[in-house]
């Protein structure tokens, strides 16, 4: 493992003092972006790794020691509870950061207990001050006293408690409470178990543009678009470079299969295959394939997306498509009132923006960050978009609604209250147009809902709806 003594320049700037271990520090300042600039872990490593130069062994090593810290943070918080004389919001942020590190090495990763705690020691001295080592140094020798299941067992003894899957699988009472709901307390614990297991690279195979031959891995269950990579970066697969293929959960891929599937009657469309719409097109993975699939059909895809930086993204992630004629165009607006003429779109999706509880293990820091009181303000959000892609619709035009949380709330409340509110839509059965996925019937009838633990996807919601004369 590589170390640095003398001083060590940090990201945002500013250097450390005296010796510290590079990789161990990268990790660092990955819990501090996603602390201080809530920033998500998988965007940021790349950049830290990079800013370090760490080679790959080493850029391994910080991936497992800062996704790990973060997915079992309610464990190890519940350990150093037990390890430590104050309350852990007593405790500095930054060394509280270095702590959770720590006990990640000495609990779930081979790592020999004296250099986890000595690097963990190194590390505060060197971030913070010689007596914050000091107390690093006695926290971090009571939690090498027992191993991760002994732990567990003291601080949460009673399987069958509301406690024991907050503490055994690292989730907030509010979550797990939320996630019972969805999915039943008979599969709550194998849910919660596949949020903690991070996820293979799938990668996409934008149709007219690339095939699913040409990229390496195995082929996916459910999408005809995908495959898991089986390893190396998808950066070197060359349709990935090219903009050809992209990475994209299988979830998502069926999202836009749904949406490309539903039969709209040709009558009163505008256009040979259509006008399709994504409303929330940010960062642009379905957007790119939705177009691709558009393109296939003689139809024409135009994204909305509300955040320049985001539009910007959705712009790299189509540059591939620009005049094929998939494409129309991005318009940078609010999808609640966007600038387009209502009654004229063939489909619309809405991948809405939500609580991401269905996507933890890709973003475990999505499970800290969340809070109950957001659940209200994105369910008004999310009936608002779904209102207004409704609008956009011709009459025999669809809408799909996703979302990457399968909180009740988020899913069939939110489809609930616009067919108590509408009379000119009807809900369809988005399960036939899916028939190769099994056990996914939804929390309404005709309704889908993927599962990490049964299919192996991101935790998907899918519903069709489709806009009556």
């Amino acid at each position: 493992m590589a170390e640095r003594a003398g001083s060590t320049l940090r990201p945002g700037g500013g250097r450390v003092r005296g010796p510290v271990d590079v990789p161990r520090l990268a990790a660092f300042e990955v819990l501090k972006a996603v602390r201080v600039d809530d920033a998500y872990a998988n965007l940021v490593l790349p950049a830290v790794i990079a800013h370090f130069n760490l080679e790959a062994r080493d850029a391994a090593f910080t991936t497992e020691l800062a996704s790990g810290t973060l997915r079992w943070r309610g464990t190890y918080d519940a350990v150093l509870s037990a390890c430590v004389d104050r309350p852990l919001s007593k405790v500095e942020a930054k060394v509280l950061d270095a702590l959770r590190l720590g006990t990640h090495q000495l609990l779930a990763m081979r790592v020999p207990t004296h250099a986890a705690i000595s690097t963990t020691v190194d590390l505060v001295r060197a971030t913070g001050n010689q007596g914050a080592a000091g107390f690093a140094n006695a926290v971090l020798r009571k939690v090498a006293a027992h191993d991760l299941d002994a732990w567990v067992a003291r601080v949460a003894p009673d399987p069958t408690s509301l406690r024991y899957p907050e503490v055994a699988l690292s989730h907030p009472a509010w979550v797990v409470d939320e996630l019972r709901k969805a999915v039943g307390p008979d599969q709550l614990l194998a849910l919660l178990a596949a949020d903690n297991v991070a996820p293979e690279v799938t990668l996409v195979a934008r149709p007219g543009r690339a095939t699913r031959e040409e990229l390496p891995g195995e082929p996916t269950p459910y999408s005809p678009y995908g495959v898991t990579l089986t390893g190396g970066s998808p950066a070197a697969v060359p349709a990935v470079a090219e903009g050809r293929a992209g990475v994209q959960d299988e979830g998502s891929q069926l999202v836009a299969l749904a949406l490309a599937r539903a039969e709209v009657p040709a009558e009163g469309s505008d256009g040979d295959g259509g006008r399709w719409v994504d409303l929330c097109a940010g960062p642009g993975g379905k957007a790119a394939l939705l177009a691709a699939l558009a393109a296939e059909r003689g139809a024409s895809l135009l994204a909305v997306e509300r955040a320049p930086h985001r539009a910007r993204l959705v712009a790299r992630s189509l540059a591939d498509l620009r005049g094929t004629g998939g494409f129309a165009g991005i318009v940078v607006a609010d999808g609640r009132r966007p600038p387009l003429t209502p009654g004229t779109a063939d489909r619309v999706l809405v991948d809405a923006p939500c609580t991401g509880l269905g996507a933890l293990r890709r973003r475990p820091e999505s499970r800290w960050r969340r809070r109950p009181d957001d659940l209200l303000e994105l369910v008004l959000l999310q009936r608002a978009l779904l209102a207004s892609a409704v609008d956009l619709l011709r009459p025999g035009g669809v809408v799909v609604y996703a979302t990457c949380s399968p909180v009740l709330a988020e899913t069939s409340g939110v489809v609930t209250s616009l067919l108590e509110n509408r009379s000119d839509v009807v809900l369809e059965d988005v399960g036939a147009l899916l028939p190769e996925v099994p056990d996914a019937a939804g929390p309404l009838p005709g309704t889908l809902q993927l599962w990490p633990h049964r299919h192996g996807t991101d935790a998907m919601f899918v519903a069709l709806l489709r806009r009556s004369p």
